[in-house]
């Protein structure tokens, strides 16, 4: 059986790592790996990781920077990168494994569902997944996974502060499309709640676009903080 390396970026996640870690303990188990890249967190994160992680590593802070270490000290045939606030479904490797094998594809990624109760995340949820469907771009929070030849062919993510995510997987769209698992995994709408959803939902929107239309990465990730 292939074996699947989860590459876990993460900066200041303390109050989460843990449980995040031990969501992935069934994997372990199964003989995948995971990977901790940290970002120079100042709460203790890396030494709450060191127990139920294979490697945890520190690198530059930056998604892009910490998921390319990540990958570069990776064992197994097929890369996932999984963010710190993200639980996979159950039997995450059989759909990722035998997808590629049966589909013939060489990346993809999986359904979202948001972790929160607001109708309009339920929107946003069905949006993401059915604009990735037809797009076939993938986002971080869809556990990007790719297997390990083809990523290090293209040279890994573009060390960009924003982005990163959508510039891979245009370069991965033009090899193939992505395999689309729809199971889906479940993030934390922190992100959205905290700014509010709607006003969140226009930032995304304006900050893709502006992406599209060619804005500067590190000005987007300015606007995005």
């Amino acid at each position: 059986m292939e074996r699947i390396s989860i590459v876990v970026p993460a900066l200041n996640e303390a109050a989460g790592i843990g449980a995040a870690l031990a969501a992935l303990a069934p994997l372990r188990a199964a003989g995948h790996e995971v990977i901790v890249v940290d970002g120079g967190s100042e709460d203790g994160t890396g030494a709450l990781a060191a127990p139920l992680a294979d490697r945890v590593v520190v690198a530059p802070a930056g998604r892009a920077v910490q998921m390319n270490a990540g990958a570069a000290l990776a064992g197994g045939e097929v890369l996932l990168f999984l963010h710190a606030d993200t639980r996979l479904p159950e039997a995450a490797d059989r759909r990722v494994l035998e997808g590629l094998a049966r589909s013939g594809r060489d990346w993809g990624r999986f359904d979202v569902r948001l972790s929160g109760a607001h109708p309009l995340l339920r929107v946003v949820e069905r949006a993401m997944n059915l604009r990735s469907r037809l797009s076939a771009v993938a986002t971080g929070d869809q556990a990007i996974f790719v297997r390990r030849t083809l990523f290090e062919r293209l040279g890994g993510f573009a060390e960009i502060p924003l982005m990163e995510d959508i510039e891979l997987s245009k370069r991965l769209r033009g090899i193939g499309r992505p395999l689309c698992i729809d199971e889906p995994l479940t993030t934390s709408s922190r992100r959205w709640e905290a700014g509010g959803v709607v006003r969140t939902i226009l930032m995304m929107w304006h900050l893709r676009l502006a992406y599209a239309l060619g804005a500067d990465p590190a000005d987007l990730a300015k606007r995005y903080r």
